[in-house]
């Protein structure tokens, strides 16, 4: 079967230069007589964003770590109906489509991205990924995130996005209510080309919004009880080891901070969630085995964590932790995993532990600095890779340089500074 989304037959009716150079002056704090040629649904909504301090070329923030999210959405009231919303809005080969589907929660948060390989790949490039908040007040105009707060369908077209980043793309999205409250339960989304943005896309949309109510109805009705109980949100436990030589835990909202030893040993339980036995564990922290220098480390550990985090102390033989730990560089390799490269890197504050030279510390160091890197020079924008090279650990890479040299056209003004710094580092 072919793809559904063909080419609109007229373009937009407002240029988007015109749109653009309105957005600007709007930013600049002028009303520029340019604002009469912006669509009143989208001048309010760049006023919301201005007043929510949404910055205009800045990244959403990621609200659901992969278990966390994971665990979110097999709990979601939308779960139950994605086949539904794939069969509709991506027939045939959906990898292939032309066009990316996003399923969110009434909050703005995507928990379904699926689509054209290709241009997800683009998309995760702006954060456009699953676990990201899309809310109108946290990224600006777009289609899921007004949706939402109008309550209605919307579309939005290139230039009419208040963030930069996502000018590029079209998008249109419906927001899905509870059928039986009307509560708002989520939002479904399709962005892509001018493709998206047609009246034909509207419809299809919205029709699949209805069709997702009614079915949500029906399979309460078979079920003969009412809709299960909201689900607490999951506890929390975040070590944050980039950048950084005294980690900081946080649990639950609560933030400590860590003495050097105690985060290499946490980091290594949570790396190895299947245990690591006291010589193994002695000798991936001081180097050769050591326990008894080990042990009576981890009682100060364990002493230091029941005040604040009782269900980190580790468990022995083998020393191991009892409930997950994640990690702020589990979450950089994340973002990688879902194409969402600019995210990554902004989300990579420094290599792991820079001072600690404990082997188990280093191999991990190594595996995320090397994870970036390659991730990066395989699939990167020309951007996110010229972003990389700015980094203190890209920044004398010969490779990535050239490899900037050859993605930007022959006439970039970025061209001449990449030049001089390979023929510094040829010199050198």
């Amino acid at each position: 079967m072919s793809s559904s989304w063909s080419r609109p037959a007229i373009s937009p009716e407002t240029s988007g230069l015109l749109i653009a150079r309105a957005h600007d002056e709007l930013l600049a704090g002028n009303e520029d007589r340019r604002l009469d040629d912006v669509r009143p649904l989208v001048q309010d909504s760049w006023r919301r964003s201005l007043a929510s301090l949404v910055g205009p070329e800045g990244l959403p923030s990621l609200e659901l770590a992969s278990d966390e999210l994971e665990a979110y959405r097999r709990a979601h009231p939308l779960a139950g109906v994605m086949d539904m919303v794939r069969s509709l809005l991506l027939p045939g080969t959906a990898e292939e489509s032309g066009v990316v589907v996003a399923v969110g929660d009434a909050a703005g948060r995507l928990l379904w991205v699926e689509g054209d390989r290709h241009i997800r790949t683009l998309t995760g490039d702006m954060g456009f990924v699953a676990g990201a908040n899309w809310a109108e007040d946290a990224v600006g105009t777009s289609a899921p995130g007004t949706a939402l707060t109008l309550d209605r369908s919307v579309q939005i077209r290139g230039a009419e996005h208040f963030n930069r980043l996502v000018q590029p793309w079209s998008c249109t999205a419906a927001p899905v209510h509870d059928p039986e409250t009307r509560r708002l339960i989520g939002v479904i989304d399709v962005t892509g080309g001018p493709e998206a943005v047609t009246p034909q896309a509207q419809l299809l949309v919205d029709a699949t919004a209805r069709a997702i109510e009614s079915e949500i109805l029906v399979a309460r009705l078979r079920a003969q009880h009412p809709p299960a109980p909201k689900r607490a949100a999951p506890s929390r436990a975040l070590l944050r080891i980039l950048g950084r030589d005294r980690a900081l835990l946080e649990v639950d909202g609560a933030v400590r901070e860590l003495s050097a030893r105690h985060a290499e040993i946490l980091l290594l339980l949570a790396v190895h969630r299947e245990g690591l036995s006291a010589e193994a564990l002695s000798e991936a922290v001081y180097g050769h085995p050591a326990v008894e220098t080990l042990r009576p480390e981890m009682v100060r550990l364990r002493r230091a964590l029941v005040p604040v985090a009782s269900r980190l102390v580790p468990a022995s033989r083998p020393y191991r932790l009892l409930e997950d730990l994640e990690t702020d560089a589990q979450h950089v390799l994340s973002l990688l995993d879902r194409g969402a490269h600019r995210v990554a890197l902004a989300a990579y504050a420094g290599s792991v532990l820079p001072e600690s030279d404990a082997p188990g510390v280093v191999e991990v160091r190594e595996s995320v600095r090397s994870a970036l890197r390659e991730a990066l020079i395989a699939e990167a924008s020309v951007d996110v890779l010229l972003a990389y090279a700015e980094t203190a650990e890209a920044c004398d890479d010969e490779e990535v340089l050239r490899l900037c040299l050859g993605m930007l056209p022959p006439r970039s003004p970025k061209r001449s500074g990449l030049v001089a710094r390979l023929e510094r580092l040829e010199r050198a």
